[in-house]
């Protein structure tokens, strides 16, 4: 009888999965506010009250020029959005943030003015990874928030695995590395380990501002700032942590499977 009840209960709960990317995407949380934009038109001579407030040293300003902001360093904690008097930085509530190259995520006098977002693999690599892709998920000294988020991709409202893209437990088995955390001095060597026994090809993909630029730590003699460090990487998807969306935006335009690579984000950020 425990049985019949619990069909006939999942019967009356229909399909959970979210239709993204068919349908809409899901709405982000009110205190997440997506990727950041700098408007350089209202950055006012002589401000810089942004820079001092940055906790990672994401934004600069040199003389005569607006601010810069780098996007991988950037933990997204709006205390620049709040210290801005102008209001030059502001929240887009995008979260579509994964770039190819890791000066994509550069903006401002140092770099690009939008986000130039991923783009797919070239056409060999999607044939071989686009209907199947295994990730070793490796954790180089984090603190589990880009971990926790990864894995919710795994659970049946977002059902990772529709899409081809599975987390296995042996980099042997896998077709790439997916990294979290700084790169700690004692996980150095064993995330080398772990890329050098993934088969060729293989691709790497950083997540978290942690592995894109060493996050809060960066600079810190026990870390070795990011993944690029001891491995190439293939796409960044910034964040702290990103949530499962943009991870698996940045998932999905690698492998080709969005229908416009080149979207523009709201808000000029695009």
């Amino acid at each position: 009888m425990f049985v019949l009840d619990t069909l006939i209960h999942r019967l009356k709960r229909g399909c959970e999965t979210m239709s993204y990317p068919q349908g809409p995407a899901p709405a982000l949380p009110d205190r997440h506010g997506g990727a950041l934009r700098v408007d350089a038109a209202k950055c006012a001579d002589g401000c810089s009250a942004c820079v001092p407030v940055c906790p990672t040293q994401a934004i600069t300003r040199a003389p005569g020029q607006p601010v810069a902001l780098d996007l991988g360093r950037c933990v997204f904690c709006a205390a620049c959005v709040e210290a801005c008097p102008p209001g030059a930085i502001v929240q887009t509530g995008d979260y579509r943030m994964a770039v190819r190259r890791r000066e994509d995520l550069m903006l401002g006098p140092s770099g690009q003015e939008e986000l130039r977002l991923a783009e797919a693999l070239d056409g060999k690599l999607r044939r071989l990874f686009g209907r199947s892709l295994r990730l070793r998920q490796v954790s180089a000294g984090g603190c589990s928030a880009c971990e926790a988020d990864t894995n919710v991709l795994g659970t049946i409202g977002w059902d990772l695995g529709r899409f081809g893209i599975q987390f296995v437990a042996s980099p042997r088995h896998a077709d790439g590395l997916l990294i979290t955390g700084p790169v700690t001095q004692n996980m150095e060597l064993a995330l080398s380990k772990a890329w050098a026994a993934v088969p060729e090809p293989k691709i790497v993909i950083a997540v978290g501002a942690c592995a894109i630029a060493g996050g809060p730590f960066v600079g810190h003699a026990a870390v070795r700032n990011g993944a690029a460090a001891v491995v190439p990487v293939d796409l960044y998807i910034p964040g702290c942590p990103p949530h499962p969306l943009t991870i698996l935006d940045g998932l999905l335009r690698l492998l080709g499977k969005l229908e416009e690579k080149r979207e523009r984000v709201p808000g000029g950020a695009g």
